[in-house]
């Protein structure tokens, strides 16, 4: 089978790097050239110990356009719909494995694929899983959603393998927002991290935080059951515990005194999360949903405003019933 990926990143190339391992054939597009020739050297660009096999890679996406009908999408949220729209799309599989909101549109990366060709079959691959453990191998457990039955099964058994379990579900707007919306929860857990507060603390956003992404997704047509799935739990605990994190990592330099410009510099990746919670807040107010945990770290982050009075405010909310229903 051959597969085409939009995107070199540490994600991107940990998913060509399964796919090649499974003895598919992979093309690779990425802008920056270093990757580019570390890769068509069966190098992994990010991890040294890893050669690679049946992966190559190119500056050109119209050598993507004509690789395969199978396009995986692992690319930063907001460079998404600049990329594809020089694409045809025109009957094409396309696999987002992309997390994260579309800033001023409020879009899932789905529905950005589907309004610039609504031909085009898309499914949203998701999950708690880092990209360099997915590189060496290791034991990763997704979900994979979409409404066309038949595909949605021949997409799995392409990526399934021991070690890459792939589960179905055709909810792909639970399955797509639980990977966008875990990532702003992860920046509230990092800075309890970072000011100390402990683990009871972190436990208590987790669960809390997951109780806003549910009334969320509720809202947005999603299934509640999802966000207790691989996609939303699994995710959320691994993104929101885990120094490996990007936007826990994100959260506990903005608890050191980082400005957010200046702890997105020193990570040196796109922090999905920072813009995520963008979207996340102009969505809260227009639905009126209750989600004082993604408006704190709006404030902290968009906004500017001073940290510790954020979390005093958050801290000293009026007590409510754990569950709407009471």
């Amino acid at each position: 089978m051959k597969v085409s990926v939009l995107g070199g990143g540490r994600w991107g190339t940990a998913l060509a790097t399964h796919l090649g391992r499974l003895g598919h054939e992979v093309l690779v597009y990425e802008r920056n050239e270093d990757v580019v020739k570390k890769i068509n050297e069966g190098r992994h660009p990010y991890i040294q110990d890893i050669t690679l096999s049946n992966v190559s890679a190119t500056q050109n996406l119209k050598d993507i356009e004509s690789y395969s009908n199978y396009l995986v999408i692992a690319l930063p949220v907001q460079a998404i719909r600049e990329v594809i729209k020089n694409i045809d799309l025109s009957k094409k599989v396309v696999i987002s494995a992309s997390k994260g909101l579309e800033v001023g549109t409020y879009k899932r990366v789905s529905q950005i694929v589907k309004e610039i060709d609504s031909s085009a079959v898309v499914f949203s691959l998701s999950g708690p899983s880092f990209a360099s453990e997915v590189s060496r191998g290791l034991p990763t457990a997704l979900v994979l959603a979409g409404e066309e039955l038949e595909e949605l099964r021949r997409v799995r058994d392409i990526f399934f393998s021991e070690n890459f379990r792939v589960y179905l579900s055709t909810d792909i707007i639970g399955v797509e927002l639980g990977g966008a919306l875990k990532n702003v929860i992860a920046i509230a857990c990092g800075i309890s991290d970072g000011l100390g507060y402990g683990e009871n603390a972190r436990a208590s956003l987790i669960t809390r935080g997951l109780a806003e992404m549910v009334r969320i997704g509720v809202s947005l047509g999603a299934k509640k059951e999802t966000f207790y799935g691989l996609s939303g739990m699994g995710d959320l605990f691994l993104t929101a515990s885990s120094s490996q994190s990007r936007n826990r990592t994100f959260g506990f330099l903005l608890s050191k005194g980082l400005k957010p410009e200046d702890a997105s510099r020193e990570i040196g990746q796109v922090v999905e999360g920072a813009d995520t919670v963008k979207a996340v807040k102009k969505l809260s107010e227009e639905l009126d949903i209750y989600t004082p945990i993604c408006s704190a770290v709006y404030q902290v982050v968009v906004e500017g405003q001073d940290l510790y009075k954020v979390v005093r405010s958050l801290l000293l909310r009026p007590p409510k019933e754990e569950f709407e229903h009471l």
